[in-house]
């Protein structure tokens, strides 16, 4: 199921013995765009602070309820290691938090069970960090993100308006850009993998594209699901290969 970023803000986390509190971010792996984190504000219990949860540790929401159960307490939950999620964090920082919960490590190692493989997304350029330096800022907030402007080939064209992700493996499918105040005044989609270049020191993503062709795209209606049927037209659009299809 794909689901937008924003629509899952605000879910609420409920453990073993009682509400924590709600989704507030994520943070994503900027080398294969796949969700690490759940950023959780638990501030109506712990004033201020914020939490990280891996989505492996979500169960599944019940009915029409936006609340995920976690298989945690909440004083497991209080006493967990205090992580800034307003500041880069770094390896080891996250070897300590999954250690505290005998998580799985997602790069590998002795903590935990070994994390279930997911195939990488094409790297755009500037992600592509030098070994020795990307541990300590590979996780970026969708919240961050948010508001990055998009160039086309041929210049301005919109900005990032949300993320929509697939929920069974959390990777980050598409990049919701919305080109209100340049073009057509709609919304569309871009998968990280059509990313020709990140510019995170200005705040910028560029894709090689015409400002044309992404104002002729299908147009993306937030109120409605992202089904297959929209992506067949999408990727025949652009002339690119599909995801699902065998490579």
């Amino acid at each position: 199921m794909l689901i937008s970023a924003k629509y899952l803000t605000n879910y609420k986390i409920e453990s073993k013995d009682g509400n924590i509190g709600q989704v507030h971010s994520f943070l994503f792996d900027d080398e294969k765009w796949i969700i690490r984190y759940l950023v959780v504000d638990i501030g109506n219990w712990l004033t201020g602070r914020k939490v990280l949860i891996v989505p492996s540790a979500l169960g599944k929401p019940e009915g029409q309820d936006r609340v995920f159960p976690v298989e945690l307490s909440r004083e497991e939950i209080s006493k967990s290691p205090d992580i800034s999620t307003d500041q880069p964090i770094s390896r080891q920082q996250e070897h300590e938090l999954h250690k505290y919960y005998n998580w799985a490590a997602y790069w590998g190692g002795p903590l935990g069970l070994a994390a279930t493989p997911i195939g990488p997304v094409p790297i755009p350029k500037e992600t592509q960090t030098p070994v020795g330096i990307a541990e300590e800022n590979h996780l970026r907030s969708t919240k961050e993100v948010i508001g990055y402007t998009l160039h086309a080939s041929d210049g301005k064209i919109g900005r990032v308006d949300d993320f929509i992700i697939h929920q069974e493996n959390w990777i980050i499918r598409y990049m919701v850009v919305d080109t209100t105040h340049w073009i057509a005044g709609k919304k569309v989609l871009i998968p990280p993998d059509w990313i020709k270049e990140i510019s995170w020191s200005h705040a910028e993503v560029s894709v090689d594209v015409s400002k044309e062709t992404v104002k002729k795209s299908p147009e993306f209606n937030p109120a409605a699901p992202v089904n297959r049927e929209y992506e067949i037209r999408l990727y025949d659009y652009y002339g690119r290969p599909k995801y699902w299809s065998p490579r």
